[in-house]
């Protein structure tokens, strides 16, 4: 038999903004996390790429 009691955790403050911010505030967060992954990904693809010439 499976036990389906559930052991509650402590809230944390990110997940009591996923759960009670609006849906444009969510969607902001979101595109600023995704503006930074992308920077962040375009400096280490230029640092590969100057990597990659200064080996030839």
């Amino acid at each position: 038999m499976m036990n389906t009691d559930k052991e509650r955790v402590k809230s944390t403050p990110f997940s009591d903004f996923f759960r009670n911010a609006k849906s444009a505030e969510k969607r902001q967060f979101f595109d600023k996390v995704a503006r930074e992954a992308i920077k962040e990904q375009q400096e280490m693809i230029a640092l590969a790429r100057k990597h990659t010439l200064s080996e030839k």
